[in-house]
């Protein structure tokens, strides 16, 4: 259990990383392609390191179909649902609706892996959903302007997430392989997010800037071994205790803001919101 705490902490740096390396690319290249740059850069990242990290060993086609299935959906979907979102609700109400993987993940393991939900990863689940809610609220949200259901949106893509976590976990017990996992998944989605790639492009984009493409590589390469590492950790331990420690990345992308970026600042709120969710990683740590 506790090579999964540590590789859930590490996936979670490094998605947070990516947040703030996309926030920096999106000056420079749109979301559409932004997503267009750092999934296929992933994926042929990842068939890169295929002839060092794939073992052949175990095989299971039913694990294969798992992965792939998982990979139809998650980053591709998620990816066009958050733009979708994002450009419709703001940021602010998109991003915290999000912060409901956990629960999403941790109910479909409960349900569906029969994995058991004690008192203290629920209590530590709970604080690191509340503290991320905390850091991803903001004060200054503009006025609703649209329709109720589209809070769907958001929360479709949570429950996306929280899904695939639970269901890598099921490939998993299969074939215990996180970089087969992974390399499959991201194969899939390159080819899903190519397919929708002239649907997700506006006709008034700007033209390519190699320092939006070179940022969004960086993005890339973040995402595929932050997506690696948590996959190693559902591989290693419980998705209740995994799925809640990778969701707290937010506060490494708050940190990294902070220190680079001087966008952040540490108001009530954002202490709030960072105490809820250290004390809810500390809860699980010795759960």
């Amino acid at each position: 259990m506790e090579l999964g705490i540590t590789l859930a902490l590490v996936s979670s740096a490094l998605l947070g990383t990516a947040v703030v390396l996309a926030n920096v690319g999106l000056r420079h290249l749109d979301p559409a392609r932004g997503a267009l740059v750092s999934i296929p850069s992933t994926t042929l990242f990842l068939w890169l390191l295929a002839p060092l990290l794939y073992r052949g060993e175990g095989w299971s086609t039913t694990a294969l179909a798992i992965f792939a299935v998982v990979g139809l959906i998650f980053p591709a979907v998620v990816t066009l649902l958050n733009f979708a979102s994002n450009r419709i609700t703001g940021p602010t109400i998109a991003g915290t609706v999000s912060s409901t993987t956990p629960l999403f993940a941790v109910f479909g393991a409960v349900l569906f892996l029969g994995e058991p939900l004690t008192l203290a990863a629920a209590a530590g689940t709970a604080a690191i959903v509340l503290g991320v809610v905390a850091l991803m609220a903001r004060g200054d949200a503009v006025p609703r302007n649209w329709a109720g259901w589209v809070i769907l949106l958001p929360l479709a893509g949570a429950a996306i997430r929280g899904g695939s976590q639970a269901t890598v976990k099921a490939g998993l017990a299969l074939w215990p392989e996180p970089f087969v996992a992974v390399l499959v998944g991201y194969t899939v989605s390159c080819a899903t997010i190519f397919a929708a790639g002239r649907a997700l492009v506006p006709k008034d984009a700007a033209p390519l800037s190699r320092r939006g493409i070179l940022w969004f590589v960086a993005v890339g390469f973040c995402n595929g071994l932050g997506v690696l590492a948590m996959y190693a950790a559902l591989n290693a331990g419980q998705v209740s205790v995994v799925s809640p420690l990778v969701a707290t990345y937010p506060v490494f992308t708050l940190a990294l803001s902070a220190l680079f970026l001087r966008e952040e600042r540490f108001g009530a709120r954002v202490l709030l919101g960072v105490a809820l969710t250290v004390a809810g990683v500390v809860v699980l740590a010795r759960a």
